[in-house]
């Protein structure tokens, strides 16, 4: 079983407001950087605005044992905030990255590095699989494949479309659920398609994933790292993207699988 926190939901384009009126609660609009809480300690991304998010989720900083970076872009791997959350554990912070990633030393965090398509088991029993993704090659970026108890979850942030490797990797898993990179929005012709997608682009997608067992009749598919400046209000894009089956993220959103 997951339990599931989205703590952030946002691209690169940050609104304003988290900085007054949305400093201490979460807000379908004013999105803050891109992460998911697993299981009440393990992280995936820990960016620009984790420990606020962490804060207003109210958990604890040293609740959390593991954090895995997706790509080392500042929006999802900041090391002042990494090191805020080992500082406050009495254990070491266990920090899984990529082979070839650049990574600063981090006080009181053990950096373990994982190759592309190498399974590796955390202490709490969740299966973690790194799968190549097509974003910038310098931050070395990665989907993340996680199961536990026969329950399976891809988080797919950065990229944009599959790259072949990964995409036969997901050949019959049958996902319970995915969170897919959904930068841009109800739009073509965005020149960010090597690296984002854009709704059109998941459209064209979900079939494909469905065909080849990716995704069940059931699986939940939820937009998340959303540009706000790329997409109408949360309000109308969980009305246009509903009659696909696609469901919309947001910030503080609570999830059981």
């Amino acid at each position: 079983m997951f339990d599931l926190i989205f703590l952030g939901t946002a691209a690169c384009d940050f609104s304003p407001l988290l900085k007054t009126e949305c400093k201490e609660r979460f807000d379908n609009n004013a999105r803050r950087a891109s992460s998911m809480l697993v299981n009440g300690s393990c992280l995936i991304d820990a960016g620009d605005h984790i420990i606020d998010s962490l804060r207003i989720a109210e958990v604890p900083l040293d609740n959390i044992t593991d954090i895995f970076i997706t790509h080392i872009h500042s929006d999802h791997f900041n090391p002042e905030n990494i090191a805020r959350i080992a500082e406050a554990k009495s254990d070491s912070l266990r920090l899984w990255v990529g082979d070839k990633a650049m990574i600063p030393q981090i006080p009181n965090t053990e950096v373990i590095r994982t190759e592309d398509y190498q399974t590796i088991t955390t202490d709490t029993g969740i299966s973690v699989t790194g799968l190549t993704a097509n974003h910038d090659p310098a931050a070395c970026p990665r989907y993340l494949f996680l199961e536990k108890d026969g329950k399976k979850l891809l988080y797919a942030t950065d990229g944009g479309w599959f790259l072949n490797k990964t995409y036969f990797f997901l050949q019959n898993k049958g996902l319970d659920l995915m969170a897919i990179d959904a930068t841009c929005g109800d739009y073509v012709g965005d020149f960010r398609m090597a690296e984002h997608n854009s709704i059109p682009m998941i459209r064209l997608m979900m079939p494909s994933l469905r065909t080849i067992g990716a995704l069940k009749e059931n699986s939940r598919v939820f937009l998340t790292h959303i540009a706000p400046s790329l997409h109408k209000s949360h309000e109308e894009t969980v009305k246009i993207v509903a009659p696909d089956g696609l469901e919309v993220a947001f910030d503080g959103l609570k999830l059981t699988i």
